[in-house]
């Protein structure tokens, strides 16, 4: 029986039975190289200046801010009694989870040899690596003497008595994105080392061919350093995939392990992580969208990478949403009063517009990915994903201010107010962000070319077979 062929989005034939390209296009080797290396080499777009000086005039607002807390006190901030977490601690945990997808796909989708992450792990591991920096502004500028933050590592000192407390978790968030942080930095550096090389053999001024040279580390292609690449690039991905799980545990654990209502509940680890990854690949979404209508790459960032982001998007989502009915399911089921409260407290309580927002972003608005047509439609998905990251930011507000703000003693209540400070902080951090993403964008190769290459020799491999003996599976 014959079969129809149907040209996708991609201007490619999709033949039934057969998954759809991850290099669409008819690509060579030398055009992928072209296309990825042509946005550093080419004029730069006329969008990156206006672009990167708003960025960059926020992230510069977002430091004189942080001057401004060191001169006069954390007093500028809204952090009152009984309510001493706020919104730092919130957009704290809300970067380190921002940081979560690029691990995620660089690490243990590398070692499940899913080939899918190959045109997008890149941007994902540079988004991680500036979201860990954004994250770790925030608790450093908590600690109230923020030029005292060096006593957070056991460095050694005659007061021992002023060593750190080691049975405190907010130490081991120390250690533990710290860790990630160093970790993800090395992994994608050493993953850009090929096509580094690569932008060094290709540039055109003396200064391009010395930086690029020094940052590719003396790189020739030759077999022995592939072999010495890849033995390494598969032991840092085995060390960083425990830490994809690891490390938002930890920061649950700087809530879990307390003894206040709301928070002290054993799924906080699995829910954080499932959260974490959840909010990651929303983010990831949100800038390879407008990254490969911008640069041209719709043929290496394919619908398929796409969809199957929106798919892991869809399954954490409704692990969240599990986890959200599974907290209330508990509070009810162990008929602790305090616990019982805290829960219709946020629910029904004064901050209950922060909860049904937060539900309503997480919860409802990724099922809109069981539809096809919003799974592979860019503008729809980047709304999706938008109201997504919102929805997380809103879940760290809602476990870390409805508990507080309402304790054990009703004499202690207090509504808090964030002040114009915190709003400006946390939109500085953004500015932080897109300033570094927006530097990476122009000057580094957005897609592993290497590992794409890689792909497309599998995938003509696969097509050759189709070919060849009818129905190839």
């Amino acid at each position: 029986m014959a079969t129809t062929a149907t040209a996708s989005v991609d201007n490619t034939i999709e033949v039934p039975g057969r998954r759809a390209d991850l290099v669409t296009g008819n690509q060579t080797y030398g055009s992928i190289t072209d296309m990825v290396c042509r946005i550093a080499e080419e004029k730069t777009p006329a969008f990156w200046y206006p672009a990167f000086g708003a960025s960059s005039l926020v992230a510069l607002m977002f430091v004189s801010l942080i001057g401004y807390l060191i001169l006069v006190g954390v007093g500028i901030w809204g952090n009152m009694n009984p309510v001493f977490w706020a919104w730092p601690i919130v957009n704290f945990v809300f970067w380190v989870g921002i940081g979560h997808a690029g691990t995620l796909i660089s690490a243990i989708l590398y070692l499940f040899r899913q080939n899918w992450r190959t045109s997008i792990n890149r941007a994902a591991e540079a988004m991680t690596i500036f979201a860990v920096v954004c994250a770790g502004i925030f608790p450093g500028i908590h600690v109230g003497r923020a030029w005292l933050a060096f006593w957070l590592t056991p460095y050694p000192s005659l007061n021992l008595w002023m060593w750190p407390q080691f049975r405190s978790p907010l130490l081991w968030d120390v250690f533990a994105v710290g860790t990630y942080a160093s970790v993800s930095l090395v992994f994608w550096y050493m993953g850009m080392i090929p096509d580094l090389a690569t932008f060094r053999d290709r540039a055109k001024t003396k200064y391009r061919r010395m930086i690029y040279g020094i940052l590719s580390l003396g790189w020739t292609g030759s077999s022995r350093h592939w072999m010495r690449y890849e033995k390494a690039y598969m032991l840092l991905a085995a060390l960083a995939a425990p830490l994809v799980l690891s490390v938002h545990t930890v920061v649950s654990f700087d809530f879990a392990v307390s003894q206040l209502p709301g928070w002290h509940t054993t799924i906080f680890p699995p829910y954080f992580v499932a959260g974490a990854i959840f909010s990651g690949f929303a983010m990831v979404v949100t800038l390879l969208v407008p990254v490969r209508a911008i640069f041209k790459i719709e043929h290496l960032i394919t619908l398929r990478h796409l969809e199957n982001m929106n798919k892991i998007i869809l399954a954490t989502g409704s692990l969240v949403g599990l986890a959200y009915g599974t907290e209330f399911f508990i509070a009810w089921y162990s008929q602790n009063q305090y616990e019982g409260f805290a829960f219709i407290n946020r629910a029904f309580g004064p901050y209950w517009w922060a909860y049904w927002t937060m539900v309503t972003c997480n919860v409802i608005s990724p099922q809109l990915f069981w539809f096809k047509k919003i799974r592979t439609s860019p503008f729809l998905m980047v709304v999706v994903s938008i109201f997504v990251n919102i929805g997380m930011w809103f879940e760290r507000f809602v476990i870390t201010i409805t508990s507080l703000s309402r304790d054990f003693l009703p004499s202690s209540w207090g509504y808090y107010q964030p002040t114009w400070v915190d709003g400006l902080m946390l939109f500085g951090s953004f500015g932080v962000f897109f300033t570094l993403f927006l530097l990476f964008c122009r000057f580094l190769p957005i897609v592993a070319m290497s590992e794409v290459k890689g792909i497309l020799a599998i995938q003509n491999h696969e097509k050759h077979g189709h070919g060849d003996h009818g129905s190839h599976h």
